[in-house]
């Protein structure tokens, strides 16, 4: 089996350590390399001092194919990366004539002179070799110490940004097949982390040592991912994916990096069935879960986001004598919200959602986290109560999740709720026609 390139991370800066800055550049550099099968193995954070700094290089080095610093590459007296590489390759600071070359242009461009701080950016150890950088005026260094490379980039997210692609291209070149792990990825909704493992667990399959299983939860959706270093482990990898795909059945949403709105667009479409939302605690972000598809238009007429009554009742034609009676989160009205969306845009199938949000709003018959759901066709309307006493923003992401699997296996004539639901709810009632 091809043995896995060892990555590791070392990020630099007393404002990254102080909390002052928030850490961004370490989660894009990972998904830059996780996204070409790549993986970071072990990431460490240390302040701007050289010995601190040499500390860890030093023991990375030992362990490391690949070592992608970031930060520490300006023009101040803080910014030490240069020189902490020098330290570790036992070589002097140079000026590099490409380095140079980049710092007189960055200045050239905007009309200036280099000053004696920027002119610190020219001085590389004698054996690396710059990573362009089209926005800054400090280059990236790559340079090679004993059996590992390493990559240092500038700690301006934009630059490291830029550079990330060009830091893959030079992984490739020189370990080709080795620098593409083999990664599978299932997404599904309703299965937590733990119950998802148990499942697997209990299942009695003899999973293989060559296939890495992992889980991403993200609420409300989880991703599995199945990964293998080498292609001979294909086979492998397809049939754990198999056994997964059978063992958790329908709730698994689609495969790659398949949404909850993709599944919905792509259902629809197969079927050459339209969509409508009406929407009031969740502010439009099923329309938006579904509209940010490639291709949406297919398969969505219209959303309607109707949070005041008074539009509820203009618009979708909701009765004012039943939000008085009922209030706004009901049955009555969410029923009445779904059946108007559909007389308004001629779609197939209407999401509606009416719920209490929070912070406020709550009472002992409607607490917070109640919501009524309509789902269906005119002549097949299904309703449903649940309640997720969460976060205002969590909670309109739960409810966005939940609409719309609720509808996707309506649609499938799969059973009509996962256990995720199922705990959170009564019976869904049907409407008839």
């Amino acid at each position: 089996m091809s043995k896995r390139l060892n990555i590791q991370c070392l990020m630099t800066g007393n404002e990254v350590m102080s909390g002052d800055t928030i850490d961004t550049n370490s989660a894009h550099i990972a998904q830059v390399l996780g996204a070409n099968g790549l993986t970071i193995a072990r990431r460490v954070t240390v302040n701007d001092d050289v010995n601190q700094l040499l500390f860890e290089l030093s023991d990375m080095v030992r362990t490391a194919d690949i070592v992608i610093m970031n930060g520490g590459l300006g023009p101040t007296i803080d910014d030490l990366t240069a020189e902490v590489l020098a330290l570790l390759a036992d070589e002097p600071l140079v000026i590099h004539p490409d380095a140079e070359a980049q710092l007189l242009a960055w200045c050239e461009r905007r009309g200036q002179l280099p000053n004696e701080a920027n002119l610190k950016q020219r001085l590389l150890p004698r054996s690396a070799e710059i990573i362009p950088n089209a926005r800054g005026s400090a280059p990236g260094i790559d340079i090679t110490v004993g059996d590992t490379r390493l990559f240092a980039t500038p700690g301006v997210p934009s630059e490291m940004r830029d550079m990330m692609p060009l830091i893959i291209e030079r992984i490739e070149s020189q370990w080709g097949a080795r620098a593409h792990a083999n990664v599978m990825r299932l997404h599904t909704f309703g299965l937590g982390e733990s119950n998802a493992q148990q499942l697997i667990n209990n299942s009695g399959f003899d999973w293989p040592e060559s296939v890495e299983l992992g889980f991403r939860a993200s609420a409300p959706t989880m991703e599995i991912k199945l990964t293998v270093a080498d292609t001979k482990d294909l086979p492998e990898q397809q049939a754990c994916a198999d056994h997964i795909a059978a063992l958790f059945g329908d709730h698994i949403l689609g495969t790659g990096e398949t949404s909850i709105g993709q599944s919905m667009v792509e259902l629809l479409s197969e079927r050459g069935m339209t969509l409508t939302t009406a929407e009031s605690c969740t502010g439009g972000l099923i329309a938006s879960l579904i509209t940010q598809i490639p291709g949406s238009s297919k398969a969505f007429h219209a959303g309607f986001v109707t949070y005041d009554n008074a539009i509820k009742s203009s618009v979708l034609g909701v009765r004012q004598s039943d939000l008085d009676q009922y209030g706004a989160v009901s049955k009555t009205v969410v029923e009445q919200m779904a059946l108007g969306a559909l007389r308004a845009s001629n779609a197939d199938y209407a999401i509606a959602v009416s719920g209490i949000a929070g912070p406020d709003g709550g009472t002992i018959d409607k607490p917070l986290g109640r919501v009524w759901i309509a789902y269906g066709s005119s002549s097949d309307l299904r309703i449903i109560e649940l309640t997720w006493p969460l976060p205002r923003v969590l909670f309109q992401t739960m409810v966005a999740a939940a609409a719309l699997d609720l509808l996707r296996r309506h649609i499938l004539e799969l059973p009509p709720h996962c256990l995720y639901i199922q705990q959170r709810q009564n019976q869904p009632q049907k409407i008839d026609s």
